[in-house]
């Protein structure tokens, strides 16, 4: 069943703990995105700062130029997944041995204009891709469901791939992402700014399960 997975998005410590409480009662994975301020426009928390609850599963983004120490300082930590960007700088197959080594997870972020073909030497190291339809740094973006096109060929590709999509997700578009094939939905502003998160995640759960039955 597709995974409704909360997002956080925070420019300071007092910021990041409070999305962290808002979602903690309901999260069974969260998607934790970190910037550098560079790669993305706007600065987040540093990754020494980054800390979830136990028993819930961490997925670390890394919008880094350069995401190899932001890697490593996260890994310490044992996150499920750390996913850096097709478009980052730096060997990834540096930061691929060194989640290897600590027993985590490997993702590629891609942009909506980097093509599946840019990563398809990779492919067979990846446990799973983000296809990212949103604002770089920012909650509210745009969900363009042109993309999907990518997660089909992706699956075409490694059916055993897990495919997330981050951007825009919301009650209305859920249903077409589930449809789509994506495996791990991140969600961002339609939780944080939720009069009600843990209703909104419910609801975005039921949908998402209906529509996977069908």
């Amino acid at each position: 069943m597709p995974v409704i997975c909360p997002a956080i998005l925070a420019n300071n410590k007092e910021q990041y703990s409070a999305q962290v409480e808002k979602i903690a009662p309901f999260a069974h994975r969260m998607q934790i995105d970190l910037t550098d301020g560079m790669f993305a426009k706007n600065k987040t928390v540093e990754p020494s700062d980054a800390w979830w609850p136990v028993g819930v599963k961490a997925d670390i983004h890394l919008m880094y130029k350069n995401p190899l120490v932001a890697a490593q300082t996260v890994l310490r930590h044992q996150p499920n997944l750390v996913i850096i960007h097709a478009e980052a700088e730096g060997d990834f197959n540096v930061v691929a041995r060194a989640c290897e080594d600590h027993n985590v997870k490997i993702g590629l972020a891609l942009l909506p204009g980097t093509p599946v073909s840019s990563i398809v030497s990779v492919l067979d190291t990846l446990d799973h891709v983000l296809i990212f339809s949103g604002d770089l740094g920012n909650y509210g973006g745009h969900a363009n469901l042109s993309l999907l096109d990518k997660v089909k060929e992706l699956k075409d590709r490694k059916p055993s791939l897990e495919v997330g999509w981050d951007g825009g997700a919301n009650s209305y578009n859920i249903s077409q992402l589930v449809f789509g094939g994506v495996d791990v939905i991140n969600v961002g502003g339609f939780l944080q700014k939720a009069d009600d998160p843990a209703k909104a995640y419910s609801a975005l759960r039921r949908i998402a399960e209906e529509t996977g039955t069908t």
